[in-house]
């Protein structure tokens, strides 16, 4: 994945290049004062200490908590091989999660190609099917006004998730969603989408994590703690040393999935194995950071004190926020879907015994794409008949009241008629003259004896009716047989 211009600054124009089209080229204009303004898109980050505003990829502005960190380098050639292979799978997604799930779980790991990330989120979280499900819901939503209470509380906290990211680097600046999103009204759809994945998130992946008293993200923290103890004994015992409860140091990792933790490679690499495989992905990722942050001896004398356990743990060294290093140390540590679930079990017998029952009452979390899928599946369209299937003879047509046959003597019946069809296509003996109706008559042929006829002949004659009237019977049903019969 190539970087882009924009994270070692704006560059040169080349010799005949157009200077409209980017931002980059954009901001080369003679003037320095609009060079300046065109670089910030109306932000005020003047106003929070920068001169000089240099934009990442991302949109984060570089030096940032959000910009740190070496990107990974994908050749193109990867890349393209790689979005040939996810487009195949989103074209035929309920055909790969029945069958390749475990394929699909690989290729999440590797990383989600950039120009497909957003479609394939929505496919792993659901919220492709609850837009489908809810249709129109999104845009009835935007056009209500919203209690006050909350939009007040989201205005105040919007900000603060990404303060160095330029859509939320000022409050009620260049960076208010609503805003966005009128300036950018083609981006409803986009938005929509977002919303849906949110939902997804709140509701399956994380639910109870945002009620009032945070109860699940309390639980979460015990079950964090205990698994530390399989995972970094030596982080473990020095937390407990240091009574440092889970809380201090987890809340933000876990309610923000890590989005404010990591540089944001790193957290878009952790989303894809999340969306696909669940929540175990944060508690994996938690653990990665504290045996790596307090897992040696060595790390541990550092830290004497709780305070110095805390900063430790509030500014990780880059190297293991590094986006390679960490996937790697995910993907390999042995924690389960099953591990977590047991453990989950213990730590909330040990909180009804001493708190009593929990006062939220949220749905249990469903483990990853899979399960969710299993749980929701998309909507289907009804199976229509085909004009190409034909009945058999022997089968009533729609709506007929007749009953079909039994099989063995349906296969009986077919082989009389195919006997007497071929004893009957035989020339007529010397002394029988046939009188063939016109075609398309569904009269029988009958038989008239020759004039000469002498009384020998009239003993055979009595038969004639019947078999006269059997080959009424058989033309009648080969009839039948020969019209197709669609549904």
């Amino acid at each position: 994945m190539a970087k882009s211009n924009g994270e070692n600054g704006p560059r040169a124009p080349a010799a005949g290049e157009s200077l409209s089209g980017t931002r980059e080229s954009l901001a080369q204009g003679p003037d320095a004062a609009t060079t300046d303004e065109l670089s910030s898109l109306g932000s005020d980050s003047e106003a929070n200490g920068f001169a000089e505003r240099r934009i990442d990829k991302f949109g984060f502005i570089v030096g940032s908590q959000g910009a740190e960190g070496a990107l990974e380098e994908v050749p193109l050639e990867v890349l393209r091989q790689r979005e040939s292979k996810w487009l195949d799978m989103l074209n035929n997604w309920d055909k790969w999660m029945a069958k390749k799930h475990k394929k699909i779980r690989l290729r999440c790991q590797k990383g989600i190609p950039p120009s497909l990330r957003g479609r394939a989120w929505q496919y792993l979280s659901g919220g492709k099917v609850k837009l489908q499900q809810n249709p129109g819901k999104f845009d009835e939503l935007d056009m209500s006004p919203g209690d006050p209470k909350w939009l007040d509380v989201i205005e105040r906290d919007l900000h603060r998730q990404f303060p160095f990211h330029e859509m939320f680097v000022s409050r009620g600046g260049h960076g208010g969603l609503r805003r966005y999103s009128e300036f950018r009204a083609s981006e409803a759809g986009l938005m929509c989408q977002a919303f849906w994945c949110l939902v997804q998130i709140c509701e399956k992946y994380l639910p109870g994590y945002y009620s009032e008293k945070l109860e699940a993200i309390q639980l979460d923290g015990e079950i964090l703690f205990s698994l530390l103890q399989k995972v970094s004994p030596v982080a473990h015992k020095h937390l407990s040393r240091q009574k440092i409860d889970p809380l201090l140091y987890m809340t933000e990792w876990f309610m923000c999935a890590f989005s404010r933790t990591l540089p944001w490679s790193s957290v878009l690499r952790v989303w894809d194995m999340f969306f696909c495989e669940g929540v175990k992905i944060i508690f994996r990722v938690g653990l990665v950071l504290l045996k790596h942050a307090l897992g040696s001896p060595e790390k541990v004398k550092a830290c004497q004190g709780q305070y110095e356990t805390i900063e430790r743990l509030r500014s990780l060294s880059p190297k293991i926020m590094q986006e390679a290093f960490l996937v790697q140390e995910v993907v390999e540590l042995p924690v389960t879907e099953r591990q977590i679930e047991r453990e989950h079990l213990i730590q909330l017998r040990r909180w009804q015994e001493t708190r009593g029952e929990l006062q939220c009452c949220s749905p249990p979390r469903l483990h990853g794409a899979k399960a969710i899928l299993d749980a929701e599946p998309g909507p289907r369209p009804a199976l229509q008949p085909s004009p190409s299937i034909r009945l058999p003879p022997d089968v009533p047509l729609p709506g007929s009241k007749a009953k079909p046959k039994p099989p063995k003597q349906a296969q009986k019946e077919q082989r009389k008629q195919t006997k007497a069809r071929g004893q009957l296509e035989k020339p007529p003996a010397p002394n029988q003259a046939m009188v063939v109706a016109a075609a398309g008559d569904a009269c029988p042929p009958q038989h008239v004896p020759p004039k000469d006829s002498g009384p020998q002949d009239s003993a055979p004659q009595d038969s004639a009716p019947q078999v006269s009237a059997h080959h009424c019977s058989q033309e009648s049903l080969t009839s039948q047989e020969s019209e197709d019969t669609y549904l």
